[in-house]
């Protein structure tokens, strides 16, 4: 009795219909249950937290070796710092739309992010004298204390992080890891003597993204988001985008330059070298289990998930081959080959349950286990266990150097996500098809196709981006970070320009 047929699993089809694949694959690969009574809060299981857990562990890892120190903040905030924030964010958001400095303007009172926060307005029984929300990120929290943390120029820069839970009150449908209203969240706040040395901190922020996503095998387009997509908060926002297989974009990460705005909201000052007191400025650095979603859509396949070897809850697992009337007790071995592994550093399980060898199969295909060695009592004689990866192919390898040759597979196995992620990015990326204007309208020669993102030189006015997004139905996600090598005429005005601008469906 060899596996199930894939019509039997009941797994659809991620090609046909990525739309259905994707949910029943976070469910059937047990990563989380969604079936907890409040919608857009789901419940992560142990296969699926620990997966999220090994994300999390190379972003320590980042953090600590970039002088970022872990902080934990409360998790309620009280309503008069979101006013404040709310204040501060409509200033600079109408400053931007005027085109003026933000410090001419007053702060004004705005809704703001009053309608995506959870409210706490009662304590027991007693109404409490100042609501509190539900943290929705922690620029509010942080800011204020701050500047009883910063001093003078010695105390700078100041770099911290903390991953969270963050609330949102999401009223789109939701979807596991994608779109969610409890959200595992990870945020770096860091505070800079001038915009120069804030600056540099954003440069380091995207070789760290760099290379987080090579560990997650993801290919990322990084782009600096359009003056209307910018957080109003921010000088300017980098958005760090994957590409899911439908050629939708799905933002898993932003870089945001807030300059010296929330300093002089938040009274945030130090002294410099000539004794006087000056404003910081600030960047922050944010990423969410949007990853794990996106390593989901983007690895899995009709058999279920495939993990990077990196991230995998279990790099392998250890089938023994149990036959009755065996003088080789394959356990025995299994347990073996297993302890030298972990000693070498690897995620290791050994699955002796009583069960068909094919169920088995079944259960850590669709979990997307990297590697899987099967150690039957003809493998033991022959001194080999017998390798399946999870991207395809199976081989012998010796048990004598198990430990280098298990290694030299799962980096195998890493470049193969690779080269697929990489070749589908190649494939998704298309040229934006011409635009001409003929008495003052414009039309568009040719057609976008589904599942394709569009790049395109670009040096235009907000006005011809209208006209853009209007006739393509797309987004900008605005400057690539990598422009084009040459000069190339704009899009639409035909002046040269180096500036490569993306166009996608997003998430």
């Amino acid at each position: 009795m060899g596996k199930p047929a894939k019509a039997k699993r009941g797994i659809p089809s991620k090609v046909e219909d990525f739309n259905a694949w994707y949910p029943f694959i976070v469910e059937a690969a047990e990563l989380v249950d969604k079936r907890y009574p409040i919608k857009g809060m789901d419940v992560w299981r142990p296969y699926g937290w620990k997966t999220m857990r090994q994300i999390d562990a190379l972003t320590h890892q980042e953090m600590e070796q970039t002088g970022h120190e872990e902080v934990n903040f409360p998790l309620l905030i009280p309503e008069d710092l979101l006013e404040k924030e709310n204040a501060l964010v409509a200033r600079l958001k109408r400053a931007r739309e005027e085109g003026v400095d933000p410090d001419e303007l007053r702060d004004e009172d705005d809704a703001g992010f009053k309608k995506e926060v959870y409210w706490v307005k009662h304590a027991g029984e007693n109404e409490l004298d100042i609501p509190m929300f539900l943290r929705p990120t922690s620029e509010t929290a942080m800011y204020t204390m701050f500047p009883l943390w910063i001093r003078s120029h010695k105390d700078l820069p100041l770099k911290v992080y903390q991953m969270v839970n963050t609330f949102r009150y999401e009223t789109k449908q939701t979807r596991s890891f994608i779109r969610v209203r409890e959200i595992h969240f990870f945020e770096a706040h860091t505070a800079h003597v001038d915009e120069a040395d804030a600056t540099r901190q954003i440069h380091q922020d995207l070789e760290i993204v760099d290379r987080l996503m090579d560990k997650l095998c993801l290919p990322i387009i990084k782009a600096k988001r359009p003056v209307w997509d910018t957080f109003p908060g921010a000088h300017y926002t980098i958005g760090i985008d994957a590409v899911m297989p439908n050629g939708r974009t799905l933002q898993v990460a932003s870089c945001h330059h807030y300059l010296d705005q929330w300093a002089k909201a938040f009274d945030i000052t130090y002294e410099n070298l000539d004794a006087k007191q000056q404003h910081v400025h600030q960047t922050t650095y944010g990423m969410s289990e949007r990853l794990l979603g996106a390593v989901v859509g983007m690895h899995g396949d009709d058999s279920g998930l495939i993990m990077p070897p990196d991230i995998a809850p279990w790099q392998v697992v250890i089938c023994p081959m149990i036959r009755k009337n065996s003088e080789v007790d394959t356990v025995s071995v299994s347990m073996s080959v297993a302890d030298k592994l972990r000693k070498g550093g690897l995620r290791v399980h050994v699955d002796d349950r009583d069960l068909h060898p094919g169920q088995k199969y079944y259960d850590w295909e669709i979990k997307g286990v990297p590697l899987r060695l099967d150690i039957g009592p003809r493998d033991v004689e022959q001194g080999t266990a017998f390798a399946a990866k999870r991207t395809g192919g199976k081989q012998p390898i010796p048990m004598d150097t198990i430990l280098q040759s298990v290694r030299d597979v799962l980096d195998e196995i890493s470049d193969v996500l690779r080269a697929r992620s990489l070749q589908h990015m190649g494939n998704v990326i298309q040229p934006l098809p011409k635009f001409v204007e003929t008495n003052g309208e414009w039309t568009m020669i040719g057609e976008i196709q589904e599942g394709h993102i569009y790049e395109f030189p670009f040096d235009g006015t907000d006005v011809h981006a209208e006209v853009i997004e209007r006739t393509t139905g797309l987004t900008f996600l605005g400057d690539a970070t990598d422009e084009f090598e040459q000069e190339q005429p704009c899009h639409m005005s035909g002046k040269p320009t180096k500036r490569r601008v993306l166009l996608a469906k997003t998430y």
